[in-house]
């Protein structure tokens, strides 16, 4: 009587847990399309901003997420065919693959984070220096668009401020062509408006360009940080309900044997 008991409630308890991985692995592939996403939101949503920074870490971070996120929506499907099947080497490699794509998610929040740190001091040595020696400059043509866009949509003129413009190579070759500041400077744009840098005329931001991208650039890692770990933990109970649900398994397996 005890033993059929046993039996009873280890069967509903095995029930209890197969269905609790189906709704994980439901959540688990909702979530990979989250983290998918919001890869690829960071480098299109004005991704054209990244040749504007000194290292390529918010680039990595957001390409390791849409690489876990691929993973995840992949693996949660081969989840749900694991648990249907009940073997248990298909719920081992499952359980293998979940705690791979955890330090993979875990390695893109840690980096966020990491760069967000030093961000702003990133942004002050390099931004500057970018815009003074490198706008409208030979080979460097995907730079000056990127300048170009970053005045025009943040509504800012130079790192700083437009002052900065003054030491550009740019500003002081004949081509600038009289030039104060780049046309995109101008809050209406038309053909060598950037001689005039008047306050009606430019756009004259506290604390310039460098303040604006900056705040662009933390909102996004705060966002890729928050996504990576969070799915990362909810991948981490996601694989201790797997190692339940195996090591269940494995004792009915021991028990028909004894049986036997």
């Amino acid at each position: 009587m005890g033993k059929i008991y046993k039996d009873e409630q280890g069967d509903w308890i095995t029930v209890c847990l197969k269905y609790l991985l189906f709704v994980f692995n439901f959540l688990f592939w909702m979530g990979g399309g989250v983290v998918m996403g919001v890869g690829i939101w960071t480098l299109v949503d004005k991704g054209e901003y990244l040749s504007l920074l000194a290292s390529s870490t918010f680039a990595v971070s957001a390409y390791i997420l849409i690489l876990a996120g691929g993973l995840v929506m992949v693996t949660g499907f081969l989840g749900c065919c694991a648990v249907i099947r009940e073997q248990r080497s298909c719920l081992t490699t499952y359980f293998s693959c979940l705690l791979l794509i955890f330090l993979i998610e875990l390695v893109a929040g840690v980096l966020a984070y990491v760069y967000y740190q030093k961000l702003s001091e990133e942004l002050k040595q390099h931004l500057s220096k970018t815009m003074t020696q490198n706008y409208a400059q030979p080979g460097k043509e995907s730079i000056t668009q990127s300048v170009d866009r970053l005045q025009q949509d943040f509504k800012c003129c130079g790192s700083n401020n437009s002052s900065d413009w003054t030491h550009s190579v740019y500003i002081m070759s004949v081509q600038a062509q009289s030039r104060l500041v780049p046309d995109s400077c101008c809050k209406t744009i038309t053909p060598q408006c950037g001689k005039r840098d008047h306050p009606s005329n430019i756009y004259k931001v506290e604390g310039g360009c460098i303040t604006k991208l900056e705040q662009f650039l933390a909102d996004h890692l705060l966002i890729i940080g928050a996504v990576g770990i969070g799915v990362a933990c909810l991948q981490l109970v996601g694989a201790v309900v797997t190692a339940c649900f195996i090591y269940l398994l494995y004792k009915e397996d021991e028990d028909d044997y004894s049986d036997v």
